[in-house]
Parts: C-alpha cells; sequence; structure tokens
C-alpha cells in the first residue's frame, strides 16, 4: 500500500485538490449556514488538508504506526469555540472518505489497473484511519464544548454574585454592567427568590428558565446551600411568581419589587427574610415579603423573638405538648380568619363555643385580651416568633368532636 501511494502521489494530489473543491461546492449547498460561518475558502482548505491527512495516515498504517490526530483535534476544538455545530463539522468529514477511496482507485487505475487488486487490502485501513480521526474530532469538540459551558456558567454565577450578594469591586463590573453582560435591562420589574435547601425543582446548576409561555424569566443561582433565582418580571404581577414556583414544589421567601439592578442586593437580602416567614408544611409554600410584613419583622429580630415568645407566650409554651399545640393552633386558626369565631370553627372541624373556650383560656394564661388591638398585635406578633422558630409549631388543623 505505501509503495502504491507513493507512486501515484502526484495524481492523487491534484485529485484530492478537485475533491476539496467539489466537496466545499456541495458543502455550501447542503449546509448554508455551516458554510457561511468559515467561507468557501477556510472551508475548502480545511476539507482539503483533512484528506492529505487521511492519506498520510493511511501509509502511516502500512508502517504499523498510528495516525497523527493532532490536526483532527484541532479541528474539533476550533469548531466548539466558534459555535459550530457538531453535526457541520462531521459531514465534510464522513463524504470525504467516499470521495478519497474514489480519487485513489481513480488515481491508481490510470497509473497501473492491474494494481487495483492490490489496493482493495487497504480499504478497511482507510476507513479505520477516517474513523480515528472522527472520533479525535469529536472528542475534542465535546472537552472543549464542556469547558466552555462551564467556563460560561461560572461567568454568570460571578454576575449574579454582583447582582444578588453586591460583590463588586472598584475593578469588576457594577451592577448595570452584570446586568448588561445577563441581558437584562439596568432598570425594569425585578424581584428575587430564594428557595430553602433541600428543596427539589432547579437545576442544580446557574439556569436561565421560563416556567411557560408568557412565564418571567429567571435566572438561578445555585450554590451549596443556597438557592436564588433573579425575576426578570416584566409587566407580570409578583404574584406570578407563585405560580412559577408551583411545579417545582420548594419552599421559598420572595422579595419585593424593585426597579433597577443596583436594588437586586437588598431585594436578596429581604427575600432571605421573607424565606424564614414561610410555613413547613401545608398551603402555599411561598412567602412573599410584602404579604407578610409582621411575620418578616419579627424573623428579623431574633433576640426580640425570643422576648416575645417567652413574655406574650410563655404560659402557653409552659403546657403539655397536646394542650400547647391546640391552643396555638387555634389561635393561629382565628388570626386567619380575621378574628372570626365561627368561621374558625369551621377550618377547625369543631363547634363554636369549643373555639370561644379555648381562645378564653389563651387570654387567661397571657394576659391579654383579643377584644383589645394591641393585645391583639402582641399574640399575633409573639404566634409568628413561635412559628418561625419551630417551638411548639401548630399542627395542621385536627378535626375536633
Amino acid at each position: 500500500m505505501e509503495r502504491i501511494v507513493e507512486e501515484i502521489r502526484e495524481d492523487l494530489s491534484r485529485r484530492i485538490a478537485v475533491a476539496a473543491d467539489r466537496l466545499a461546492d456541495r458543502t455550501l449547498t447542503e449546509d448554508p449556514a455551516y458554510a457561511a460561518l468559515l467561507g468557501r475558502a477556510e472551508l475548502r482548505e480545511r476539507i482539503h488538508h483533512h484528506l492529505h491527512q487521511a492519506v498520510e495516515g493511511l501509509v502511516r498504517s502500512a508502517r504499523g504506526l498510528p495516525p497523527e490526530l493532532a490536526d483532527a483535534r484541532a479541528a474539533g476544538t476550533l469548531g466548539a469555540e466558534r459555535g459550530l455545530p457538531l453535526a457541520s463539522l462531521l459531514g465534510p468529514y464522513r463524504r470525504g472518505g467516499r470521495l478519497l477511496w474514489q480519487s485513489l482507485t481513480e488515481a491508481v487505475a490510470a497509473h497501473d489497473r492491474a494494481e487495483l487488486p492490490g489496493l482493495l487490502g487497504g480499504a478497511a485501513a482507510l476507513w479505520d484511519v477516517l474513523d480515528q480521526m472522527t472520533d479525535a474530532m469529536a472528542e475534542a469538540y465535546h472537552r472543549t464544548r464542556a469547558a466552555r459551558t462551564d467556563r460560561e456558567r461560572e461567568r454568570r454565577a460571578a454576575l449574579l454574585d454582583v447582582l444578588l450578594d453586591g460583590t463588586g469591586t472598584t475593578d469588576g463590573p457594577t451592577a448595570a454592567e452584570a446586568a448588561s453582560r445577563l441581558g437584562l435591562p439596568e432598570r425594569g420589574r425585578f424581584a428575587v427568590i430564594v428557595v430553602a435547601d433541600g428543596g427539589g425543582g432547579a437545576s442544580a446548576r446557574t439556569t436561565t428558565g421560563r416556567a411557560g409561555d408568557g412565564a418571567p424569566r429567571v435566572l438561578w443561582r445555585i450554590r451549596a446551600g443556597a438557592r436564588s433565582g433573579l425575576v426578570e418580571l416584566g409587566h407580570h404581577p409578583l404574584e406570578s411568581v407563585r405560580d412559577l414556583l408551583a411545579p417545582l414544589g420548594v419552599r421559598a421567601g420572595v422579595g419585593p419589587v424593585v426597579g433597577a439592578a443596583a436594588e437586586l442586593a437588598g431585594a436578596h437580602r429581604l427575600a432571605v427574610l421573607a424565606l424564614r416567614t414561610a410555613p413547613e408544611s401545608g398551603g402555599p409554600r411561598t412567602a412573599l415579603l410584602d404579604e407578610g410584613l409582621p411575620a418578616a419583622l419579627v424573623a428579623a429580630q431574633d433576640e426580640l423573638a425570643g422576648r416575645l415568645r417567652q413574655v406574650v407566650l410563655g404560659p402557653v409554651l409552659a403546657l403539655a405538648a397536646e394542650d400547647r399545640r391546640v391552643l396555638l393552633t387555634t389561635l393561629g386558626v382565628w388570626l386567619t380568619c380575621q378574628g372570626s369565631t365561627t368561621y374558625a370553627a369551621q377550618r377547625l372541624y369543631c363547634h363554636r363555643n369549643t373555639v370561644s373556650n379555648r381562645l378564653r383560656r389563651l387570654e387567661r394564661l397571657t394576659g391579654r385580651s383579643l377584644s383589645d388591638p394591641r393585645h391583639v398585635v402582641e399574640l399575633a406578633l409573639a404566634h409568628s416568633a413561635v412559628t418561625q422558630r419551630g417551638t411548639g409549631e401548630p399542627a395542621p388543623p385536627a378535626r375536633v368532636r
């Protein structure tokens, strides 16, 4: 095989040049987007070089040597860096093999037809060389794309850090610049989501996504122990975030709407606070800060929350577990029902008088009257403090006969 190739090398080189022209023109017709990215001259040169490398690989194979694959790997790397589709890169490689075999047989026949039977033994070797070159290019392409994806993810995470944590430096991007690089407007309607650790749903990496057609855009930043989403609300109401999170089955807090990228760090801090007010189970598990400001106020002051629990509800917390649970649950439902004993009884599946008796007992234990607005405020805040801490946290209402 080596001898035959050497004898026809000059003619084969001319035929390969013609084949490269034909294949470049065919690629321009069949894959114009790919060809346009390279330009005909570069495309033709790539094909020409690939075919010559395959011939050299065939010669090396005849000598018992592996083909040189550095150029194939370089082609895969360059294609990935340019964002070219892998299928487009592989097309000329695969079609080029058939053209090369045709050129090789024609050159041998023109030189000496008696040599053709000897050429057939090299067919398997040629296809093996072409397969190795194609595999090397594809592997380099995938490695480069993976590394590029990792770099892009790290870049996006760093930009989200600037926006959500306010970690910009004097030599780093400003909030406005970070927003621009993430494809966000400097001004608009934004919100921040913070998801409780251990909840499911979002990808394990920083992602961009929409919950569905017309839903707000979300840029997720997911790190060990902390998962946040920057929401570009556009014209959507803040409440639409609940619909976005509902399929994910997560417990989350949502900060207020802000109008500029520079305000997102503050919105993130408030979303963390809102998360502390989100219920652990039962009902909607997404807490919007502006819908629970008193509870958020309690969550923001750990020391004061402790005093509220002890001073206002200390006698209740000192009760046996079941008594404590019943009274705290009743108080919570009564507050949710806006002070209606009738509606609270319906929610608790018990008689209205039962609710009244429990509330009177609560008043006696705490020394506070549910008819005094100031006392109701204290009891509501203290109840939030107990719920957030999880001490004697009320269980879902049980049927009481």
